[in-house]
């Protein structure tokens, strides 16, 4: 059976990830290529657990330990869901993977891109995504998306601005890096325009996303 495809969807918070993660969902499987959404961290119950520690304003998470616990779900989420679906030739949508990490921890936290990128290659075991898209938006907007939705904002989403600047920036470092797995859209566009965007990205590595 033919190893089955990895998609991730990174960006800021606001930046419409699970919107385009549904999207994408839904037109695959109309399409005849059925996938799975996965969101992370989270996913399978240990990694949920652990989700709901990061995600608690309540909690001081230290830069270090946050690191850890992203790597420590996205390791359970690894070997007890994608590698076994992947085998069996699944299509997985995910929504962020260990980009998220190298962007939030490596570059926002200041801990290090090259460390956090070492730390959850362990936690993956060199899981790759077979293609990622990336939701381009400017962090001001996102930040106003977010406040519209009238939510209580979680720990990540009270930081200051210039957390979010060091975000975007090693988003888009990442994308000149990785050119041929990472695809840049605009988050800006309307939702169409954005689920096409993401279907043409997918053409090469799913044949249900060609048109025509």
């Amino acid at each position: 059976m033919p190893r089955g495809r990895l998609i991730t969807i990174e960006g800021l918070d606001g930046a419409g990830k699970s919107t385009l993660a549904r999207a994408l969902a839904a037109e695959l499987s109309a399409r005849g290529e059925p996938a799975e959404l996965i969101r992370e961290p989270g996913g399978v119950e240990v990694s949920e657990r652990i989700r709901r520690l990061l995600i608690d304003p309540r909690l001081p998470v230290t830069p270090r330990a946050e690191a850890l616990l992203y790597a420590a779900a996205r390791a359970q989420l690894t070997e007890q869901l994608l590698e076994p679906r992947l085998a069996h030739g699944a299509v997985l949508i995910l929504d962020r993977f260990a980009d998220s990490s190298l962007a939030y921890q490596g570059a926002g936290r200041g801990l290090g891109v090259a460390q956090i990128a070492h730390l959850n290659d362990f936690a993956t075991g060199g899981l790759e995504p077979d293609r990622t898209l990336l939701l381009e938006i400017p962090p001001a907007v996102g930040r106003a998306r977010k406040r519209a939705l009238a939510e209580p904002p979680d720990r990540l989403e009270r930081e200051q601005e210039e957390f979010f600047e060091r975000i975007a920036a090693a988003y888009r470092e990442l994308a000149l890096a990785q050119p041929r797995r990472i695809f840049t859209l605009d988050a800006l566009a309307p939702p169409q325009e954005v689920l096409r965007a993401a279907l043409a990205a997918l053409a090469e590595i799913l044949p249900a996303c060609s048109p025509g």
